[in-house]
This record gives structure tokens, C-alpha cells and sequence, in this order.
């Protein structure tokens, strides 16, 4: 696009401070003016990486799923499959939300609260990053199953919803109490479950973790 800024250093810049605040604020509380404040750049300048507010939502969801790519999923996929890789999951992602990678816990679970009943392409984009969340989980408790780590009544979708509700739960009660226990409660009830669904081969991931 003609005239359209490249500097995508400073693109990156806008949307990594755009993913901080949306996920204290939510997506509606991203505005050209506030970033163009906080970044010290033109809102014209600004506005040109993106257009419009919607524009900017996206390509911060965007940005956002990068972090989270780096800092959940592609760690715990360098472990095997079996039951190391649901526990470096449920790990990764408890960790991520606890070392505040951004300062308002999982960006995702602020912003799905925000727009899971409001139809439109945000909506949309950001349901579809929890559908891939839930598949993967899912997946991996699968793939245990089928090497027989999990017992075979393992239902996967039914044990990654189970797991993926102690970590936002975790998050949850660490924001709004600022609770840090919140956090060992969580690994605490994880283990308890994925110990629960366990045949007599697999051994206890964090077992070894801790070792």
C-alpha cells in the first residue's frame, strides 16, 4: 500500500505495548491515542500501520499469538509425546500467566471473557485461537492415550477441558486476589487428575521436573 510506514520494528513495538494493555483493559481499551502517547509517535503516523481500530485489534491478537507461541506451545512441543507433553503444557501455560509475560496474566483469557458473546472478526479470530488451544491439549491427552500412558477410558476432549479450567482458574483467582498460591493449587490439582487417568507405565512428569 502506497505511502504505508515499514519500520516494522516500530510496528512490532506498537503491537507488543497494544497486547500489554489489552490484556489489563481488553481490546476495547486499545485506542490510536493512547498508544501514539505511550509509544511517543504520531497518531497519523500510528494510524497508518493500521488503519482502523478493528485493524488494530486483530494484528495485536496476532502479535499476541506469537508470544504465546514462544512461550507455551512450541517449549512443550520439544517434549515427546506422552504424558510429558500434557504436563509441559499445563506447566508452560501456568508459568507464562504466573511470570506476568503480559501484566494482565493470559491475554487470551482477558480478552475471550470480553468478546465471547459479540459477533464480529474479533470474535471470531480470538475463538478460533481457544478452538486450537483446546485441540492441542486435547491432542496431546490423545497421544498419552495412545501410548499407553493414559488409561484407555481417557476421554481427551473431557480430561484437556478438566485441565485447561485449572489454569484459568489459576489466572483468575491470581488477578483478582492477588493470589500467587493460586498457582501451586493448580499444578497441585493437574497432577492430582493427570495421576488419576495414569496407567502403571507412565511416570509422573513432575517427578522428574523437580529432581
Amino acid at each position: 500500500m502506497a505511502g504505508r510506514p515499514r519500520d516494522e520494528g516500530t510496528r512490532n513495538a506498537i503491537l507488543r505495548r497494544a497486547a500489554d494493555i489489552a490484556s489489563k483493559d481488553g481490546l476495547e481499551g486499545l485506542s490510536i491515542g493512547r498508544l501514539a502517547v505511550d509509544l511517543g509517535v504520531s497518531k497519523s503516523g500510528l494510524f497508518g500501520y493500521f488503519g482502523s481500530k478493528e485493524e488494530l485489534q486483530l494484528a495485536t491478537i496476532r502479535a499476541a499469538t506469537g508470544v504465546y507461541l514462544g512461550e507455551v506451545v512450541h517449549p512443550a512441543l520439544a517434549e515427546p509425546p506422552g504424558l510429558g507433553r500434557v504436563w509441559q503444557l499445563c506447566e508452560r501455560w501456568l508459568s507464562y500467566s504466573e511470570r506476568r509475560v503480559f501484566p494482565g496474566g493470559c491475554f487470551f483469557f482477558t480478552v475471550t471473557a470480553e468478546f465471547d458473546a459479540r459477533p464480529g472478526r474479533v470474535r471470531d479470530t480470538v475463538a478460533a485461537a481457544g478452538r486450537e488451544w483446546n485441540l492441542l491439549v486435547a491432542g496431546a491427552v490423545g497421544d498419552a492415550r495412545g501410548l499407553g500412558e493414559l488409561t484407555e477410558d481417557t476421554e481427551p476432549d473431557q480430561l484437556a477441558f478438566e485441565l485447561i479450567a485449572f489454569m484459568e482458574t489459576a489466572n483468575a483467582v491470581s488477578l483478582l486476589h492477588d493470589d500467587p498460591v493460586a498457582y501451586r493449587r493448580a499444578r497441585s490439582a493437574i497432577q492430582r487428575r493427570l495421576h488419576a487417568s495414569a496407567t502403571d507405565a507412565a511416570s509422573p512428569p513432575w517427578l522428574s521436573a523437580q529432581s
